[in-house]
């Protein structure tokens, strides 16, 4: 049964790894009544996952111990998702710095796809 929970875990991280979820559809997802998989419960008592607040929501998300744990257990899975979130980031990055230079007026925005330098 080990195994069968400890692959259980696994799941959970992952699934939480790749999108952000309120605890609610987690807790819907997750949260189980046998005693034999406390797959929600095992995660949270070994620090992989978390709770916090923001925007007025309570959300899930992986923590740096969750993370270890699937690089061990899943390297390629822990692979996808670092991929996954460095893409993120960086397209958020060049997001912001784009937002903030046509804030500054040194683009205006010609179309969806063209920006014209403003003399």
């Amino acid at each position: 049964m080990t195994d069968t929970v400890e692959n259980l875990i696994l799941d959970l991280v992952e699934w939480v790894g790749k999108k952000e979820r309120t605890y609610a559809v987690t807790m819907e997802s997750w949260r189980t009544s046998c005693p034999r998989l406390p797959v929600w419960e095992d995660a949270t008592d070994r620090g992989f996952v978390e709770t916090r607040f923001a925007d007025g929501r309570s959300l899930v998300g992986v923590t740096p111990a969750g993370l270890d744990f699937l690089r061990e257990k899943r390297p390629q899975c822990y692979e996808q998702l670092r991929r996954q979130n460095q893409d993120s980031a960086t397209e958020s990055q060049t997001n912001n710095r784009r937002n903030e230079f046509v804030r500054s007026g040194g683009l205006k925005l010609q179309s969806r796809r063209r920006w014209q330098h403003l003399p």
